[in-house]
């Protein structure tokens, strides 16, 4: 399976207890987190070998991070640590129909603040066969979108594969002077993995796909295929929200000549949404890195985002040996 390399900023994410209002109590709850460290964690959890590259704080926050990732499983030695501080940023859990909501304090972060030309692409992606990078890294500003940039196009020229997740935040994009279409769709071009779906490829080409439906998916899929050449498959979940607690969950993955959907699947008792669409990418190239089709990468990704439902924090703590005995009506105690 060779060595799987994720790219982008661990944060601390902090959260009120019991779907509380942020700071109705003086009391937070405290994970790592980041959307590129969340795939690598499942991944490694999964089985794969695994690391991570990012820059820490020289400090107690950054030491806390680097033992999460260790603890699961990922090789950080490809962590630069350095002045600066640790990005954090605040969840407050929806309940309801109150939705939960999200706020960064990531601005001025070690990793944010670190220079496109520390990183010695060479050395980080010896023995690499496969490169992971989101959309989240070039939205953090100029300095980490050259980063990131230089990662793809470092990875490209080694003929090393690329996946992507688009990972669109418009608050991250919009505090800063951005272009993230033209950004955006030169990373994909690297890529032949896309975690996204019709809205992002709409970002990208400029293009309205309609309302959400097969129809519309296949032909923005189509249409991602046709402006990027090297892009193979296109993976992306559709949810429908009733509640905080209840949730409809499906998963789809389109690929040059061929299409898998899984059925739709009632999610109720949620415990934690975040984190959930990065599950599904790890779930999928699990399944791919294995060298299965596309239906079962599509049922294997949405296994795992099911599961990370259940769990409080952003990352999926699951084995191969859960994520195998995993149905979507096998809820009855195991013994």
């Amino acid at each position: 399976m060779g060595r799987f390399l994720a790219f982008g900023e661990i944060m601390l994410r902090l959260s009120p207890p019991n779907r509380e209002l942020l700071l109705q109590t003086p009391h937070l709850d405290v994970w790592t987190a980041g959307a590129e460290a969340n795939v690598a964690t499942a991944l490694a959890l999964l089985g794969h070998d695994v690391a991570f590259a990012t820059a820490l704080p020289q400090n107690a926050l950054g030491d806390t991070a680097i033992r999460s990732l260790r603890g699961h499983g990922v090789d950080c030695r490809r962590i630069i640590r350095r002045a600066g501080r640790m990005g954090l940023y605040f969840v407050t859990p929806g309940a309801g129909l109150r939705p939960t909501d999200v706020v960064y304090d990531r601005t001025g972060s070690a990793f944010a603040e670190t220079p496109a030309e520390t990183w010695d692409w060479d050395a980080l992606l010896d023995g690499v066969t496969r490169l992971h990078l989101s959309g989240i890294t070039p939205a953090l500003g100029p300095v980490p979108a050259a980063s990131a940039l230089a990662a793809a196009r470092a990875a490209a020229e080694r003929n090393i594969p690329i996946s992507f997740d688009g990972n669109y935040r418009a608050r991250l994009w919009e505090a800063w002077d951005s272009d993230p279409r033209s950004i955006l769709a030169e990373l994909v071009s690297h890529a032949d993995i896309l975690f996204g779906n019709h809205r992002d490829i709409a970002l990208l080409l400029d293009r309205d796909f309609g309302e959400d439906s097969e129809g519309r998916r296949r032909a923005a899929a189509e249409a991602a295929f046709e402006a990027f050449p090297k892009l193979t498959v296109m993976a992306s979940t559709a949810r429908h929200v009733v509640d905080a607690d209840r949730h409809r969950l499906s998963a789809r993955i389109d690929a040059r000549d061929a299409v898998a959907q899984t059925e739709e699947v009632a999610l109720s008792g949620i415990v934690d949404r975040i984190g959930a669409g990065d599950a599904f990418a790890a779930g999928v190239l699990h399944a791919l890195l294995l060298g299965e089709d596309i239906e079962r990468a599509a049922h294997s990704g949405l296994a795992l985002t099911c599961l990370k439902h259940s769990l409080p924090g952003d990352v999926s703590l699951f084995t191969r040996a859960d994520l195998d005995a995993f149905t979507a009506d096998g809820v009855d105690v195991r013994r």
